[in-house]
C-alpha cells in the first residue's frame, strides 16, 4: 500500500487496483490531483489490460478536479483495454455523475465486493 501526497490509498487485489481517495479530494490543489494520477497508473503500466476500481465510500463531494483525474485514469486504461469501475458514490456523487453522464462511461456498484467481483479481482 502506497499513499500520495493527497491521501490517495492505492491498494492491489488480485489483478485490479483499488484506489481510495480520501473525503478532501476537492479541497486539493490541481498539482496534488496531477501527483494521485501518476501514483493511480504508474503501477498500471506493467499491467496487460489494467483494472482500476475507485473506492469513493470515504468521499462525501467532488467536482470538476476530481472528475478531471476520473478522465485522464479513464484514458490511459481505456487506451491499454483496461476498465475503470466506481464504487461506494454517495447519492450526490452519483446524481453528478448521472447529470454529466459519466454513468454511461463507467460501471457503478454499491460497494467494493461488488466492484472486485465483477472485474473478477
Amino acid at each position: 500500500m502506497e499513499e500520495t501526497p493527497a491521501d490517495f490509498q492505492i491498494k492491489w487485489h488480485g489483478d485490479a487496483v483499488v484506489v481510495l481517495p480520501t473525503g478532501n479530494i476537492e479541497a486539493m490543489s490541481w498539482d496534488l490531483i496531477e501527483q494521485a494520477a501518476d501514483m493511480v497508473m504508474a503501477p498500471l503500466a506493467d499491467q496487460k489490460v489494467p483494472l482500476v476500481v475507485f473506492d469513493l465510500s470515504e468521499v462525501g463531494y467532488f467536482g470538476s478536479v476530481f472528475l478531471a483525474l476520473l478522465l485522464r485514469c479513464h484514458k490511459f486504461v481505456k487506451s491499454r483495454g483496461g476498465e475503470i469501475i466506481l464504487c461506494g458514490c454517495c447519492k450526490m456523487a452519483r446524481e453528478l455523475l448521472r447529470i454529466t453522464a459519466l454513468d454511461t462511461l463507467w460501471a457503478i456498484y454499491d460497494d467494493r465486493e461488488s466492484a472486485l467481483d465483477a472485474v473478477g479481482a
